[in-house]
C-alpha cells in the first residue's frame, strides 16, 4: 500500500499551527489548485484533494489529536477516514460561497468527480461554451474619436445537417454501455473512491455510433464570422470589451460563450500618450522663446493656438488644457503637454549673420542674469 504524505507536508505549515492560520494556507492551496483553475490538470485534482483531506483532519481537535499521536495508521485504528464529499464541500463552501443553488453544477458536480457520492448523476443539462478572445488593433485617432470595427473571426457553429447532435439524419446517440448513461466511472485510489470521466463516452453519458458526414460526429462546423464592435473614445492599449454570447457554441443547447476584445492601441509619429493625456515636443525659435509669441500646435481636433511666454527656457512643457485625450469613463478630456525646444539653424542668411553678430556682441558687453548667477556659483567654489 502506497505511503500517505504527512497532512502538516501536505499544507506546508508548522505542526504547532493555529487554527486561523491552518485555515488561511488551505485557502491559499485550495484556491491554487481549485479544478476550475487548472481545466484538465489531474495533478492539480489530485492536490486539491490531498489539501482537502489534510484540512479535514487537521481542523478537527479530535482528530489532530489522534493524528499527531499516532499518525495515519492511528486514524484509521479509530475509525476515521479521509475527506468524505460532503465535509470537504462543507469546508470550501464556508470559504468561498455555496454550490450554485441546487443545479447540479458549480461546487457540487466538482467534488463528486474529486470524491464520489452524488448518484453517479450524468451531465446531461445545456453547457455554455467557451469564450474566445481576439486582439482590436486601433489608430490614437480612431480611440480619440471612438469607431467601428468589423472583426472577422473563425469560431463553431452548430451543424445544420446534424442539428448539433453529431449524429447522421435517422439516427441519435445511444446510452453509453460503460457508464450506463451516467458520464462517469468509479474508481478506488487508496481509502477514496474516485469517480472519472467515462473512457468510452468522454464523460458525454452517449455514444455515436453512425457519426454525421459533414461535422464527423463533432456536431459543430468552422465557420468565419463578422462581428461588429464599437470602440468607445479614451480607450487604451490592455482594456478589453466584451460581446456576450459571440464565442463558442455550448453543448447540448448551451448558450454561446462571449467575445473578448483586447484593444491594442497603434503608436503615433507625433503624439505620446499618459493614460488621458497627450504629449508632443515642438521647435521654437530663440526670438520666440525669448520675446514670447503664438505658435500653431496641431491637435487631434486640428490646429490651436499656444501662447509662450517671453523669457520661456527650452525644454519647459506647456499645459493645453482639455486638448488630450477624452475619458473612457465619461469624464472631461485630458490635457495636450507641448515641450518647447530650441530650434538651431544650420544655415544662415547675411542678414541673419549680422543681426546675431550684433547680439552676441550685446550680450558679451552685458552678460545676462543667468550668465551672472552662474558665474558667482563658480566663483563660491574656489573662494
Amino acid at each position: 500500500m502506497a505511503a500517505t504524505r504527512d497532512y502538516y507536508e501536505t499544507l506546508a505549515v508548522p505542526r504547532d499551527i493555529s487554527e486561523a492560520d491552518l485555515k488561511k494556507a488551505y485557502r491559499k492551496l485550495a484556491l491554487k489548485f481549485h479544478p476550475d483553475r487548472n481545466k484538465g490538470d489531474e495533478s492539480a485534482a489530485e492536490r486539491f484533494k490531498e489539501v482537502s483531506e489534510a484540512y479535514e483532519v487537521l481542523s478537527d481537535p479530535e482528530k489532530r489529536k489522534v493524528y499527531d499521536q499516532y499518525g495515519h495508521d492511528g486514524l484509521r485504528g479509530q475509525g476515521f477516514g479521509g475527506a468524505s464529499s460532503q465535509h470537504a464541500r462543507d469546508i470550501f463552501e464556508s470559504f468561498f460561497g455555496g454550490g450554485g443553488g441546487g443545479g447540479g453544477g458549480g461546487l457540487d458536480s466538482m467534488f463528486e468527480g474529486l470524491f464520489g457520492g452524488g448518484g453517479g448523476r450524468r451531465p446531461s443539462g445545456p453547457r455554455r461554451g467557451t469564450h474566445l478572445r481576439v486582439v482590436v488593433h486601433v489608430t490614437l485617432k480612431e480611440a480619440f474619436s471612438g469607431t467601428t470595427k468589423t472583426l472577422t473571426i473563425q469560431r463553431n457553429d452548430p451543424c445544420e445537417p446534424c442539428k448539433g447532435s453529431g449524429a447522421a439524419a435517422g439516427t441519435k446517440a445511444e446510452t453509453c454501455s460503460t457508464c450506463h448513461g451516467h458520464g462517469q466511472v468509479q474508481r478506488q485510489q487508496g481509502m477514496f473512491m474516485m469517480q472519472t470521466p467515462c473512457p468510452k463516452c468522454r464523460g458525454e453519458g452517449t455514444v455515436i455510433k453512425t457519426p454525421c458526414t459533414t461535422c464527423h460526429g463533432q456536431g459543430v462546423t468552422t465557420n468565419d464570422a463578422d462581428i461588429e464592435i464599437r470602440i468607445p473614445a479614451g480607450i487604451e492599449t490592455g482594456q478589453q470589451l466584451r460581446l456576450a454570447n459571440e464565442g463558442e457554441p455550448g453543448d447540448r443547447g448551451g448558450p454561446r460563450g462571449d467575445l473578448y476584445c483586447i484593444v491594442q492601441v497603434k503608436e503615433h509619429s507625433f503624439f505620446g500618450r499618459e493614460e488621458d493625456n497627450l504629449t508632443c515636443e515642438i521647435p521654437v525659435t530663440y526670438s520666440q522663446l525669448t520675446l514670447g509669441g503664438e505658435v500653431d500646435i496641431p491637435t487631434l481636433e486640428g490646429t490651436k493656438t499656444l501662447k509662450i511666454a517671453s523669457g520661456t527656457q527650452s525644454g519647459r512643457v506647456l499645459r493645453m488644457r482639455g486638448q488630450g485625450m477624452p475619458s473612457v469613463r465619461g469624464f472631461s478630456n485630458g490635457d495636450l503637454l507641448v515641450r518647447v525646444q530650441l530650434a538651431t539653424p544650420k544655415k544662415l542668411g547675411a542678414r541673419e549673420k549680422e543681426l546675431l553678430e550684433e547680439l552676441r556682441e550685446i550680450e558679451g558687453a552685458t552678460p545676462s542674469s543667468a550668465q551672472k548667477s552662474f558665474f558667482d556659483k563658480v566663483k563660491d567654489l574656489f573662494d
